[in-house]
């Protein structure tokens, strides 16, 4: 087998917050606890979950938007977070991200050309005849008209700015790109038209995708695989055929269980979850989810499940009791 585009092995990133008159008190939110996972070239990998659990943070710290605490970062062989400033600059060329808030991603004040030849200019690629050309053909690319290149954000629907996004972060020809709920501020009828065109891209550039949403019909239609996280850890990561006919932790049972019926395939309902998603500052021990489980026992308040391989398809689980 060749080897994974990313590899990511136990990231941690962690949050500093004081409290007290005086901010004495210093508290560490537990943003991202161990996560480790491979990207394929040309594989998109969905990654689901509550808000708050971490999602956003483990995509920003993959591109050190976030600086991890620890863990391992390799991408196309190279470590990234031993990478200086220059070297860091130049792998983003081929590591972009497409923004969840299509209003507050982009510059109000800048035409959409110069947001979309902004990467260009960064990287001193092209002459300004050049950019303006390559800047057309992005246009074209994601589906707008080419008189667009002179007006400005707020002259455009969220779909639309959307596209100018994915232009932008696409400018560079890419390798790996972060999708960051880029469907959650958009309408319904539009979801569907930037779904196509995120799958259009993917196939013409072979972009590995790493697509972060809470809406898990839209990441079945457009993942290879599937990782389920709680918590700032991941608890079940498969196939996205396996995920929803075989879920095999009761989280991702119960999330499978809140899409509509008519998507859902085989199976009924699960039980549903007790109370409210636990702190980040202070997560509960042995098995996170052991507070909200139905099925928890003893051992899951003490003892803290592994992520282990529990089928031939390479389906990983972290469960005591995975087989109920």
């Amino acid at each position: 087998m060749t080897e994974p585009l990313l590899r990511v092995r136990n990231l941690r990133k962690y949050f500093t917050q004081r409290s007290g008159l005086l901010k004495q008190h210093k508290h560490y939110l537990h943003a991202l606890d161990g996560v480790s996972f491979d990207i394929r070239r040309g594989e998109t990998l969905g990654l689901v979950g509550e808000s708050g659990c971490g999602k956003s943070t483990l995509g920003k710290t993959l591109l050190r938007l976030h600086e991890p605490d620890a863990g391992e970062i390799v991408f196309d062989g190279h470590d990234v977070r031993a990478l200086g400033r220059a070297d860091m600059r130049r792998m983003r060329r081929r590591m972009q991200m497409i923004f969840q808030d299509p209003y507050d991603s982009l510059n109000s004040r800048h035409t959409v050309g110069d947001i979309i030849q902004e990467p260009l200019l960064v990287h001193g690629i092209g002459k300004p005849q050049e950019r303006r050309a390559a800047v057309v053909a992005l246009l074209e690319q994601v589906g707008l008209p080419a008189d667009s290149i002179d007006r400005f954000p707020h002259e455009f629907s969220g779909g639309q700015r959307q596209r100018v996004g994915i232009a932008r972060a696409i400018a560079l020809n890419p390798d790996f790109v972060v999708c960051d709920e880029p469907l959650s501020a958009l309408d319904v009828s539009v979801q569907a038209q930037i779904v196509n065109l995120l799958l259009a891209l993917r196939a013409s550039m072979n972009l590995s995708l790493l697509f972060i949403s809470h809406d898990l019909s839209v990441v079945r239609h457009l993942s290879d695989r599937v990782a389920v996280m709680y918590l700032g850890e991941i608890v079940e990561l498969a196939p996205a055929l396996s995920i929803y006919s075989e879920a095999r932790h009761p989280y991702t049972r119960y999330l499978i269980s809140s899409i509509p019926k008519p998507l859902v395939g085989a199976g009924g309902r699960a039980e549903p979850l007790r109370g409210e998603i636990p702190s980040p500052l202070n997560p509960p021990g042995g098995c996170r989810f052991h507070t909200r489980c139905p099925i928890a026992q003893d051992r899951c308040r003490v003892e803290a499940p592994q992520l282990e391989i529990i089928a031939s398809d390479n389906h990983q689980v972290a469960c005591h009791f995975r087989d109920r």
